[in-house]
């Protein structure tokens, strides 16, 4: 049976999910087999596995720091928000319905089964298991039907490490706080915190971290700095939009994005590549007059394609999109973005609310109809107009077909995109991953502004990353006393 290590946090967006991934990649330096298991993630932001299967992107970010392909087991609960009161519920990489809070709750017991059996499949092929927790074990409305803190530590016993985010303040409450609402069981999994995104001097929590052992009896494992330029993806949990960059129009920037802000956003990851271009300034636009002066304007995906289309218009973006247009602006849509760029969208299963049809903005002569399945696929594809093959994946109810000229063609040699001059659209997530595509893209702007063409240059490497993470970790953490919990 693997050893185990569970990170656990004073509230969401703690940092859990990247001291996951720096955990991961410190124990396979040492020449374990590690795997990350989360038994339920609420994002918006996913990924589709090898074999078609559905899974949160902070569990695919720690698989990688694994040297591993992503693996449902590691995540096999997932909610996708779709409204302020339900989920799509993805079971096993597979949807099963969208359920409100209660609808989900009786589901729990059957779905703690599902959990276990995923757990200890991963955990009969690996060394060790380092397991995250989700928001704050202390929702003591929460706790009773829990499955992916306290309660998933008890079922595999699994000793619990508390992150705690000092940056946004009260971290020494925090810690203090959620052990007096934890039961005995609870306090005695509980081995220690860790302190997360410090700046300043250390010398200056010596008498917070003196009083916190005083009060607890716990020890603090260490104090990870805050890290700049850590070109890892954010954690994704619903609440990422606190922390998305809020960059605005750059005129010492060569090229300017503007990713158009959605209540729904999903898979927000697809752009950061973007941030890694020297030359790009990305930024998101929440009014329509942020729009006007970019040279490329994306519309990312979304959980709710027709709330969010409707949300669009009632704010003005239509008719600002319409005027980009005409001025040969580049409009992209990915995914929902896509369906949005078309004549109508229609939902005659109602699976996005009581809409059946909605128009769209009509920039492109495509209609797209919701249907029951998803659409989970990874692709390998190739874009006709300049032949560049690429790879990434679908996540889509609907089926678009319209009588657009085909732009990305897929291994079945179905059409996942299509171009109207510099409007164009596709379902492929992950676009932008492939380096050649993207600066093909950036240098077809810079020849319509008359700049010189940039060369291809690998500008990121993951690995890079987790080896950057994983050197500050062992740099600020006692890892002979985490060492020492686990049994190691």
């Amino acid at each position: 049976m693997a050893k185990l290590l569970m990170i656990q946090g004073t509230c969401s967006n703690a940092g859990k999910s990247i001291i996951v991934a720096g955990l991961c990649r410190i124990f396979l330096e040492k020449g374990y087999k590690v795997a990350p298991f989360k038994a339920q993630n609420m994002a918006l932001n996913s990924f589709v596995t090898h074999d078609n299967l559905e899974m949160g992107r902070a569990q695919v970010t720690q698989a990688y720091a694994c040297n591993k392909l992503p693996d449902v087991r590691m995540n096999p609960i997932l909610l996708k928000p779709n409204s302020d009161l339900g989920s799509q519920v993805i079971v096993m990489g597979k949807p099963i319905g969208s359920m409100n809070f209660k609808s989900y709750n009786k589901q729990k017991s059957k779905l703690q089964s599902i959990v276990k059996d995923a757990f200890d499949s991963l955990s009969g092929e690996n060394d060790i298991i380092i397991l995250e927790g989700a928001g704050s074990p202390a929702e003591i409305n929460l706790k009773e039907n829990d499955i992916v803190n306290m309660n998933m530590a008890k079922l595999v016993n699994a000793p619990v490490v508390i992150a705690g985010d000092i940056d946004r303040g009260g971290v020494f409450a925090s810690f203090i706080g959620t052990l007096e609402l934890f039961d005995e069981k609870e306090k005695a999994l509980t081995k220690g915190f860790i302190i997360n995104k410090f700046r300043g001097d250390l010398s200056l929590l010596n008498p917070g971290i003196d009083i916190l052992k005083k009060r607890t009896g716990k020890e603090v494992f260490g104090t990870i700095p805050f890290i700049h330029d850590l070109k890892l993806p954010e954690e994704d949990s619903v609440e990422y939009k606190k922390n998305i960059k809020k960059n605005t129009y750059n005129n010492c920037k060569d090229i300017n994005i503007a990713l158009i802000d959605l209540p729904h956003i999903s898979n927000f990851t697809d752009f950061d590549p973007f941030y890694h271009d020297e030359d790009v300034n990305l930024y998101t636009a929440v009014e329509p007059n942020e729009i006007k002066d970019a040279d490329i304007i994306i519309i990312p995906g979304t959980k709710n394609v027709i709330g969010d289309l409707k949300y669009l218009k009632q704010k003005g973006f239509e008719k600002i999109l319409k005027e980009c247009a005409k001025k040969s602006k580049y409009i992209i849509g990915i995914c929902g973005g896509y369906q949005m760029l078309g004549r109508y969208i229609y939902d005659p299963y109602l699976i996005e609310g009581e809409v059946k049809k909605q128009e769209g903005f009509n920039l492109l002569k495509i209609t797209t109809v919701l249907e029951k399945e998803k659409y989970l696929h990874q692709v390998n594809a190739v874009c006709l107009g300049n032949n560049i093959k690429l790879i990434g994946y679908e996540i889509h109810h609907g089926k678009t077909e319209g009588n657009e000229k085909n732009y990305i063609i897929n291994e079945k040699n179905e059409n996942i995109g299509c171009i109207n001059g510099n409007i164009w659209g596709t379902y492929m997530h992950g676009i932008f991953d492939n380096n050649y595509f993207r600066i093909n893209l950036i240098n077809e702007v810079r020849k319509s502004k008359k700049l010189n063409p940039i060369s291809f240059k690998e500008s990121y490497s993951i690995d890079n990353e987790f080896n950057k993470l994983a050197n500050i970790m062992k740099k600020n953490l006692n890892m002979e006393k985490i060492y020492k919990i686990m049994d190691l």
